[in-house]
């Protein structure tokens, strides 16, 4: 888990493609037709596999601590830009729109559709197939409206991929410690 990020190509039509502006943590594993966006940062442990089909990680998308992206034939993993990612949340071969927030745990399953702005609760499940729409919180199992986000909420959940950019900066800068 420490050491470099595990980036791997299958084939040569299969070769990861990230942006010189991304930033991978140690631990990181990004195998197959994964194309990640500027300043996207994918955090420790997290797994971007793509033998299937692709996965794509757009601009400022924070992908925290061990979480899953994998993809399906003909049901790729998509997030767009801003997207943020609770620790160990799961996407497996669906979409996620811009600005949206997977929380903690949560898992999104196969041609689900998460619309932007909105918030996915801690330990979700999306059903595959689940059309979720725009600013709205989902929570349960499986996971269903509970209700529109405020305008607080909205302010609160906003500032996520802005916070992530920053730590994603602070921990780039950092230096190992010596092994004892």
């Amino acid at each position: 888990m420490y050491g470099m990020p595990f980036i791997a190509a299958l084939d040569h039509d299969d070769t990861p493609s990230i942006d010189p502006t991304a930033w991978l943590a140690p631990g990181v594993v990004v195998v197959g037709q994964v194309r990640i966006g500027p300043s996207a940062n994918i955090w420790y442990g997290s797994v971007l596999r793509a033998d299937d089909e692709r996965v794509e990680v757009g601009a400022e998308c924070n992908i925290q601590d061990l979480c899953c992206l994998h993809a399906d034939p003909g049901e790729p993993a998509i997030l767009e830009d801003r997207v943020s990612l609770g620790h160990k949340a799961t996407v497996h071969g669906a979409y996620v729109e811009s600005g949206a927030l997977i929380g903690i745990g949560a898992i999104v399953l196969g041609g689900a559709r998460i619309s932007a702005g909105t918030v996915v609760a801690a330990g979700a499940v999306i059903p595959p197939g689940a059309k979720i729409p725009a600013g709205v919180l989902v929570a349960g199992v499986p996971g269903r409206v509970v209700r529109e986000l405020t305008d607080v909420d909205r302010a609160n959940f906003a500032g996520t991929a802005e916070r992530y950019l920053a730590k994603a900066e602070r921990h780039r800068a950092s230096r190992p410690m010596p092994r004892w």
